[in-house]
């Protein structure tokens, strides 16, 4: 193994509330009911997608859709900046692969201009080597396009990669690329069996070890 990538929101940040402020707030600006039934269906979607599909249920009127992505984005900037925590043990899990001289990159979901605003709020822009939104590929997770796209910025065969998720959409997104996975799920749903398709699963971050690394290098 070479390199790893790393899902962002979820993975790294504790964003995913951020979002749903920032949705609901935004979205309910221009007479969308934001129920917590519809928006569990947006969770592992693109900006765009949580945009369309908010449209699709709620048509509103004054304001294009991408005025309306923007201020998500701009809302949810807003409270990485202000609030953001990050997930237990990423300083550990990013030192671990530093120190054995892996190339790091990111592969995110999220529009690319909240990438850096995420990196430098947790201070870790200085480990990563490349970074990927899926904002510029042909479509978002679960499709393999921007775990790909990462790999090849890295120079990396993706065999040689290892994704870190803690999406069932990331770890197919990864596993289409032919990168072995390693699912860190949100704790209320650690024993869904949908995550034992990942070749490893994990509470935290900071519990992978040597011993992860040989067993997915020698595909145990």
């Amino acid at each position: 193994m070479q390199a790893v990538i790393f899902d962002m929101d979820g993975t790294l940040i504790d964003s995913e509330p951020m979002w749903k402020e920032a949705e609901k707030q935004v979205f309910s600006s221009v007479g969308v009911e934001v129920s917590e039934e519809l928006s569990a269906n947006t969770a592992s979607m693109t900006t765009r997608e949580v945009t369309e599909f908010w449209y699709g249920h709620f048509p509103w009127s004054g304001k294009s859709l991408e005025q309306v992505e923007n201020e998500v984005v701009n809302c949810v900037a807003t409270l990485i900046s202000e609030k953001g925590q990050p997930m237990e043990g990423v300083e550990e899990v990013l030192s671990f692969f530093q120190k054995k001289k892996f190339k790091i990159g990111l592969s995110t979901n999220a529009p690319s201009r909240l990438i850096p605003v995420v990196l430098n709020k947790l201070g870790i822009s200085k480990y990563f080597h490349s970074i990927s939104s899926s904002e510029h590929e042909i479509e978002g997770k679960p499709h393999p396009a921007v775990y790909l796209a990462t790999a090849k910025k890295l120079k990396v065969d993706p065999s040689k990669c290892i994704a870190f998720e803690d999406s069932l959409s990331g770890i197919i997104s990864a596993s289409k690329a032919n990168i072995k996975t390693v699912a860190i799920p949100p704790r209320s749903n650690f024993t869904d069996k949908k995550y034992e398709i990942s070749h490893i699963k994990l509470r935290r971050l900071s519990d992978f070890t040597d011993f992860h690394l040989e067993k997915i290098t020698n595909g145990v």
